[in-house]
């Protein structure tokens, strides 16, 4: 599918806008439901600080819209179990972790706004450890920036892929957060 960029100044152009963000969604949603269908033995969790918002979303969108009743959705915070805690002059902050239900022998469904490195996922993987052993562990992200990848992680569901330059930046803005549905490529 080909996007026409808007510039909105010398350092970012919009990616997504709120249409197609609403659109990626509900396809994510319906992607989500082939493969899970009432999601009995599948949970969905958003990775924190910023997949809590895609997660959350979704899981309305999931309740709401397409009639999936008992989703269990969770919040993991991972700060802890990355590889840069305590490394460099970033203090880095600790999210909460919601999780109120069973992991084991479940389906995951791992939530994160940006694929990048790899890095959080790999702690999200650490992570989950610690509440049980799921059955099988899946990966959606709204934006893959395919080509930044520091460790062999794949999404099994991506909104979109994005090819980026390393001094760029994916920016994801969310209606209850920053007061919109974008997607930005920032120039540092």
């Amino acid at each position: 599918m080909y996007t026409k960029y808007v510039w909105i100044n010398m350092s970012q152009k919009v990616l997504l806008n709120a249409t197609e963000v609403n659109i990626i969604l509900h396809r994510l949603a319906c992607q989500l439901i082939e493969n899970h269908n009432d999601f009995s033995n599948t949970v969905l969790i958003g990775i924190q600080p910023r997949g809590k918002y895609l997660a959350d979303r979704l899981a309305e969108m999931l309740k709401e819209e397409y009639q999936i009743k008992d989703l269990q959705l969770g919040h993991l915070d991972i700060t802890f179990y990355r590889d840069d805690f305590r490394r460099g002059e970033k203090i880095l902050e600790a999210n909460t972790t919601e999780i109120n239900f069973q992991v084991e022998n479940k389906n995951v469904v791992f939530i994160d706004d940006v694929l990048y490195t790899g890095r959080s996922i790999r702690a999200a993987l650490t992570a989950i450890q610690s509440f049980g052993r799921p059955k099988e562990i899946e990966l959606l992200t709204l934006i893959d920036r395919r080509f930044s990848r520091h460790l062999p992680i794949q999404p099994d569901y991506r909104g979109r892929q994005v090819d980026a330059i390393n001094e760029e930046k994916v920016k994801v803005n969310w209606e209850e957060n920053e007061g919109e549905d974008s997607v930005y490529l920032v120039n540092n």
